[in-house]
């Protein structure tokens, strides 16, 4: 199968690249961000999603599936240009498959869209719709991207669309927002509060990105691992220091001493846990994750020590 990932510069999808070329999928790269080591036989195109050449790409290459997974998130860039990528991003993808007869499409995003708050339910299914940018505006784009993609469900019947909600992840890459929260000695927490984090293992992440690509579900899945940890032994069993500190004062800390510079709505996510239910993902596609919560935070704390 021919296979092409947008955003393939990222470190999981890397990851995924490589798993599904062992698997002996053809495997196409698309990312603004070059990919220098990699190997030979996968096609890296060094252009933009929202640009014309990217759309050359999909005409000649005519691929069986496209993993879209060129989002970016609320960190790493400005609100305007957050905007611009992720929603106009999204809507390319879907047009360049549409128009250049795709048949699946795998759309990759996070969740933390559910949104994090004291009345939260204790488990998030699909049905429920994302709140995230409730008391989170800086999800909104994000969560624009994941309602669009929802949306091509019933508007597009002729692709498969698989629409992934992904835990967070952690692993040897140490990109992604848990291990940004972790890359400081220190961990601050919100006096008070200890939520429960759900993550998998890198490697079972871009396993689960893969088994879409094969299994090719129709729908939303929550894609969870291991059962659900709390903040404080996350940080504490990687060698961090936990630092409760009440609310008022966090805020003024935040991006200074150490501490991650993070915004205000993203508080609620280090008081509230979001926790979901990964049930139907297991049943549709068969994927469990094969790496404890216990064995991640031990290989995370032997290759990044502080």
């Amino acid at each position: 199968m021919k296979v092409l990932i947008v955003g393939v510069g990222g470190a999981l999808a890397r990851m995924v690249a490589l798993k599904l070329r062992e698997a002996g999928h053809s495997i196409i790269g698309l990312d603004r961000r070059p990919w220098w080591d990699a190997p030979r036989d996968i096609q890296v195109h060094e252009v933009d999603i929202r640009k014309r050449a990217a759309e050359d790409v999909f005409r000649r290459e005519r691929p069986d599936c496209v993993v879209h997974m060129a989002t970016v998130n609320a960190l790493s860039a400005s609100g305007e240009e957050r905007a611009r990528i992720n929603i106009a991003g999204t809507r390319a993808v879907f047009d360049h498959s549409v128009a250049h007869g795709v048949k699946h499409v795998v759309v990759v995003g996070r969740h933390t869209y559910y949104g994090a708050s004291a009345d939260s339910p204790l488990y998030h299914t699909e049905n429920e719709p994302p709140n995230g940018i409730g008391n989170f505006p800086e999800l909104a784009d994000l969560v624009a991207a994941d309602l669009y993609a929802a949306n091509m469900l019933w508007r597009e019947p002729s692709i498969t669309t698989t629409l992934l909600r992904l835990v967070y992840t952690l692993g040897p890459s140490k990109t992604g927002t848990l291990s940004s929260f972790l890359r400081g000695k220190r961990v601050p927490m919100v006096f008070g509060f200890d939520p429960l984090f759900q993550f998998l293992e890198e490697d079972d992440a871009a396993r689960g990105i893969t088994v879409a690509v094969e299994k090719r579900p129709r729908g939303i899945f929550n894609v969870a691992g291991p059962a659900p940890i709390p903040l404080g032994m996350i940080a504490r069993e990687t060698g961090r220091t936990v630092v409760p500190v009440p609310e008022p004062i966090l805020v003024q800390m935040l991006g200074r001493f150490g501490f991650p510079n993070l915004p205000r709505g993203a508080l609620e996510h280090i008081k509230y846990p979001i926790v979901v239910d990964g049930s139907a993902y297991k049943a549709a596609t068969g994927f469990t994750h094969t790496t404890s919560e216990v064995e991640a935070l031990r290989r995370y704390r032997r290759i990044s020590p502080v």
